[in-house]
């Protein structure tokens, strides 16, 4: 597999080696203009074409943001001082250029690699952008590393800490121990034990509270203003902004002829990032964001022109399970990102899936959330294209929980319960029927003895592995025909 756990130390993989880029500062204000390869321009290039017309309800194109939410209007759940709502500062094309040498010899160039299937798909080149290779497995250690690198000597002392499921917490811990200082991550008590286990070996302390991030956040907050230690915000402050915004800088380089990035959100930390470098050097690339149908807060707060909360945000891609956008990301997405789409939970398995078995990569469904957006509606999509692969980190249980929801969205596995005569040899036969129809049977439960069955009556839940949307089909029709009762179709 190429993304791992904990997987800290050696060079980068694919295109691109383990040392940073490097390019001279520029005016955040500079105009769009084509990349040549192997550097990063800020000039001008005639001839690149107008910018189309942001959709309705999101932001129109521009080379800078505007600038953040004003002192004091901090989100609910959001950091004590030092946090992103102290001061009104943006980010610019300069920060992340910044961030970029700060990050030099410390993150990884991650690989960018192509996709044929989704090519084929999109009708243009289509290539992944693989933070899962990342340190720590995922894009955080970027603007993790860069704000407590700029912390004065005296913040450091006081130690840093953290509120987070997975991510934020190992790149936390793994930025503060390269750079010397305590760090303290709060988890959920029900974080996934790899996850607790990577925060701690990268140099964390790791406290367990809280069932829900907001209630982790909030207690994280409280040892904060008890103990001077600084708040570390996964998404809502301008540093980490800006370190996630190399990411960016790296796709310019890579692809010069980018004409969409696709890239999931939640807090809005990596989008407002990615959009802030490639909007200051090429305007006319399209920057789309991608959250999962369940915890979309970004489109009511669009529409509404401030960050809203949503109640109860339910997906299986936690990396992007926010239910309020930040204050700072969200000014700067508001103006710089064209488009937010939603993605359901059956195309987010499905694109874990295909990233899987197509390009031999473990992608969390947070990172694969702008491949499922690309599934979805292929030809809304101007190539090439660059999909941000944002995280590995998957619990293993929850990974194969997924790929079976994935295999049924995708009619790869049907599980079905129905009722047959109890009498000797209807199971073999029903068995047999199957044989027929070329179903390989995963898991049989019989059961004779139910209230709600006949004296005469047995019930079966069959797990199939199918070829598809048509075969299963053919197996229901089968089953119909031979005489079977199908009562329901088995949620897997």
């Amino acid at each position: 597999m190429a993304a791992r756990l904990g997987d800290e130390d050696g060079p980068g993989s694919g295109s691109g080696s383990a040392s940073h880029l490097t390019s001279s500062p520029a005016p955040a204000s500079a105009a769009g203009g084509a990349v040549s390869e192997g550097s990063v321009s800020n000039s001008a290039s005639e001839g690149s074409g107008p910018v189309a017309p942001a959709p309705k309800g999101s932001a129109p194109k521009g080379s800078a943001p505007k600038g953040s939410a004003p002192k004091g209007s901090a989100p609910e759940g959001s950091a004590p001082e030092g946090s992103a709502s102290e001061g009104a500062r943006t980010v610019t094309l300069d920060d992340v250029r910044s961030a970029q040498k700060t990050l030099s010899g410390i993150s990884r160039l991650t690989a960018l690699e192509g996709s044929r299937y989704l090519s084929g798909l999109v009708g243009s080149p289509v290539h992944f952008k693989c933070e899962n290779l990342q340190r720590t497995g995922s894009f955080k250690l970027r603007g993790g590393y860069v704000r407590i690198a700029g912390l004065s000597p005296e913040e450091r002392a006081a130690g840093v800490v953290a509120a987070s499921a997975g991510n934020h917490a190992q790149g936390v811990a793994l930025a503060a121990s390269l750079l010397g200082v305590r760090s303290t991550v709060f988890m959920p008590e029900g974080a996934p034990l790899p996850k607790i286990a990577a925060t701690r070996d990268y140099g964390a302390e790791v406290r367990l509270c809280g069932q829900i991030v907001d209630e982790t956040m909030r207690a994280a907050q409280e040892y904060a203003e008890r103990t001077g230690a600084v708040f570390i915000h996964p998404f809502d402050h301008p540093d980490i902004i800006a370190g996630q915004g190399t990411v960016g800088l790296e796709i310019l380089e890579q692809c010069p002829e980018v004409r969409t990035v696709v890239v999931g959100i939640g807090g809005g930390g990596l989008a407002a990032g990615i959009a802030v470098a490639v909007k200051a050097l090429r305007p006319d690339v399209r920057v789309v964001g991608v959250q999962a149908e369940g915890a979309a807060a970004y489109p009511p707060s669009l529409a509404a022109g401030r960050p809203v909360t949503i109640d109860a945000p339910v997906t299986m891609a936690d990396g992007i399970k926010v239910g309020r956008p930040g204050e700072v990301p969200f000014r700067i997405i508001e103006e710089l990102v064209d488009e937010v789409r939603t993605v359901t939970e059956d195309e987010l398995s499905s694109a874990l899936l295909l990233c899987l078995e197509r390009a031999k990569l473990v992608v969390e469904p947070a990172g694969a959330s702008p491949v499922a957006a690309l599934l979805s509606d292929p030809k809304s999509f101007e190539g090439p294209v660059v999909a941000v692969l944002s995280g590995g980190n998957v619990d293993p249980l929850l990974m194969q929980r997924i790929l079976r929801h994935g295999m049924a969205a995708a009619g790869r596995y049907l599980s079905l319960r129905l009722r047959l005569t109890d009498r000797p040899g209807a199971l073999a036969t029903l068995l047999g029927v199957l044989s027929t129809l070329d179903a390989n049977v995963l898991d049989v439960s019989h059961v004779r003895t139910n209230p709600r069955l006949g004296l005469s009556e047995a019930e079966v839940e069959l797990h199939l592995e199918t070829k598809g949307t048509d075969h299963c089909e053919d197996v229901r029709e089968a089953l119909r025909g031979a005489g079977y009762t199908v009562m329901a179709e088995v949620m897997v």
